[in-house]
């Protein structure tokens, strides 16, 4: 069963954090959307929930939860990316310190990842009573 509300909801939130918010601070330039951060990663999301609201409006239900918990992990995976790109960018241990203290995560992936949490969380399965 698919809360409708919640869906959107999730599905609105996590749209507008990849824009709207903050996800990377850069010293000298300001705050990075995602968009900024990485194309393929921006791209990535915003497909995915693109495929979401495809399969809302057709009334997949349970396709919309395979792809709710595939956005799930294409973020978590991005995140991680985004994180271990900033830590070891060059290879060498010295550069990488400096660029580690100067590039900061923001807040924005806390909203991308309540957002998708709400898609997630949106749908619920249905036992058959025989």
């Amino acid at each position: 069963m698919l809360n409708k509300i919640y869906a959107l909801l999730g599905i609105v939130i996590a749209a507008f954090s990849t824009v709207f918010c903050p996800f990377l601070k850069v010293p000298l330039v300001g705050n990075w959307n995602l968009y900024q951060t990485d194309l393929i990663l921006f791209g990535g999301t915003i497909g995915l929930l693109g495929v979401l609201v495809l399969f809302f409006t057709l009334r997949k239900v349970s396709w919309f939860r395979w792809t709710s918990y595939l956005l799930l992990i294409w973020c978590a995976v991005a995140f991680l990316g985004v994180y271990f790109k900033i830590n070891n960018y060059f290879g060498m241990k010295f550069v990488d310190g400096i660029l580690a203290k100067t590039l900061h995560l923001k807040w924005g992936w806390l909203v991308l990842f309540i957002g998708v949490f709400i898609s997630v969380l949106s749908v619920k399965k249905v036992k058959e009573i025989n």
